[in-house]
């Protein structure tokens, strides 16, 4: 049986759905404590909990997954004659706009699992949601991982592959 959206469209209408009911608490609760939760002082200890409790593998296989999802873009870059993606993004604006749209294809789902499984661990940790970390801590765990195994794998192949050539030669 085909489904009428893609698992994409689906698990982002899914995100945006819980983020959506999770707001309202959040702003009851800024009025009750006076704080903004992302910019206080109980972020830094919640943060910590969270490495310590249900869900802190994440902090390792999201980044992993992140990397390997890099390294074959940067191999992909390589092989078409790329240059490393970071290097691409900040010194070429006429490739910016290209190569944030492939990065974003290829992370979209793992960061909106990330962001997810954010929020799943906030309210089984603390009973309460913050969705702006989860959109703050989400990404961060996809995207510093990502783009640099894209950059440092495009060029490892170029490299090993001018080394490869150069032996060649010889």
């Amino acid at each position: 049986m085909k489904f009428p959206v893609s698992r994409s469209t689906f698990l982002t209408a899914v995100v945006i759905a819980v983020l959506l009911i999770a707001t309202p608490f959040t702003v009851v609760e800024f009025f009750k404590t006076g704080e903004i939760y992302i910019l206080s002082h109980r972020l830094v200890d919640d943060m910590v909990a969270r490495l310590h409790g249900p869900g802190r593998l994440r902090f390792l296989f999201q980044p992993i997954a992140a990397i390997v999802l890099g390294a074959r873009d940067g191999a992909k870059d390589a092989g078409e004659g790329q240059p490393p993606f970071l290097w691409d993004v900040v010194v070429h604006s006429t490739h910016r706009t290209r190569l944030l749209r492939s990065a974003l294809a290829s992370v979209r789902d793992l960061i909106a699992i990330a962001i997810l499984l954010d929020l799943i661990v906030q309210f089984v940790i603390f009973h309460m949601v913050h969705p702006g970390v989860a959109l703050a801590l989400g990404p961060v765990l996809i995207a510093l991982p990502y783009a640099t195994s894209r950059a440092l794998t495009n060029l490892f192949s170029r490299w090993s592959g001018e080394r490869r050539g150069a032996a060649e030669v010889k």
